[in-house]
């Protein structure tokens, strides 16, 4: 699953540069995460850093974006290899 912010976000800044994909941006009022980059960090962490590091617990896995693990690691082989040609 790719994970969501909820309404409970506090802005506090701290999600959006832990992102290694940059799927985490601010949005019109909370900070939002594009699901055709989030991983959940598969391919570079063992557990999601923005749930790490959120002091009130407001990313959980969005129930509308179920995916496998294998659909999350070929998310991250076709983004790094992005990154890489540009």
């Amino acid at each position: 699953m790719a994970l969501m912010i909820t309404d409970d976000c506090i802005n506090c800044d701290v999600c959006e540069p832990e992102c290694p994909n940059e799927a985490i941006s601010m949005g019109p009022e909370i900070y939002e995460i594009d699901p055709n980059k989030c991983t959940e960090c598969v391919g570079h962490f063992d557990e999601p850093q923005c749930q790490q590091v959120c002091p009130v617990a407001c990313i959980p896995h969005d129930p509308a974006r179920v995916e496998s693990r294998e659909t999350l690691m070929g998310r991250y082989r076709l983004l790094t290899a992005a990154k890489r040609a540009a």
